[in-house]
């Protein structure tokens, strides 16, 4: 926003520190937000908590992030990225890993990959963080083809993507044994990229813990970085659409 010229206003954690915190409604913190602004970008902790705020505003509502459910800017800039490194989002295969139960982001990107023609979306991931049945029914709906997988490396060898994920720690908040399980079962380190395709690439939403090994990152596959800047011109992109069009 800042980029365009604009100015921001930010309740930064309002959970703990806005009129939220005293028990204010999602519905009248956006109707008294709305005044004060001419576009509002919301992340929530509560899935759906964005199309509640959409049906409330008189004024655009970007989806930041609504907790386990969608992630939709980031999907955009994935697929803005897949296209920039690949060339094509037509008749790709991509491997979604890691927490793929809680991770929003893959679940907004396997949602729009859905829209493309002769994709292929392989699920990697821990059994107790698998991909949840609304996402892999949609796709079967959209006729994408989609397999589970506890092959990394197999996997890897096939997909033109290899889209890395953290396993999500606040997500198991009352069930710590189940993280520690899961954690560090799927890591894509040298010898994953040694299987990888030489035009394939790594991507990763970040904030990176330990899923991607750090002597990846000269490889020009390493892709993370790239996808995290592109995310700056597609927010961008999108501020400008919804705010004066084209």
């Amino acid at each position: 926003m800042k980029r365009l010229g604009g100015e921001v206003l930010t309740t930064e954690n309002a959970r703990e520190f806005s009129s939220a915190a005293k028990g204010e409604t999602l519905e009248d913190t956006i109707r008294t937000v709305e005044g004060y602004s001419d576009i509002i970008v919301m992340r929530h902790f509560e899935s759906g908590a964005a199309k509640r705020a959409a049906a409330t505003a008189g004024i655009p509502i970007i989806n930041a992030g609504d907790g386990p459910g969608q992630h939709p800017t980031q999907a955009l800039l994935d697929v803005y990225t897949i296209e920039r490194e690949i060339g094509q989002l037509d008749g790709i295969k991509v491997a979604l890993v890691g927490d793929l139960a809680n991770g929003r982001t893959v679940r907004s990107l396997a949602y729009l990959l859905a829209k493309y023609k002769d994709v292929k979306i392989y699920f990697v991931s821990p059994d107790v963080v698998k991909m949840k049945d609304d996402i892999k029914d949609y796709l079967t709906s959209m006729g994408v083809e989609w397999e589970e997988s506890s092959d990394l490396l197999e996997v890897a060898s096939k997909c033109d993507v290899v889209y890395q994920t953290r396993i999500q720690r606040e997500r198991f908040a009352e069930r710590p044994n189940l993280y520690e399980a899961a954690r560090g079962k799927y890591i894509v380190d040298r010898g994953v990229l040694n299987a990888m395709q030489k035009h394939a690439v790594v991507m990763h939403p970040l904030p990176r813990l330990d899923e991607i090994t750090v002597d990846v990152d000269a490889d020009p596959r390493a892709a993370y970085f790239r996808q995290a800047k592109n995310g700056l011109y597609i927010r961008m992109a999108l501020l400008k659409l919804l705010l004066i069009g084209w």
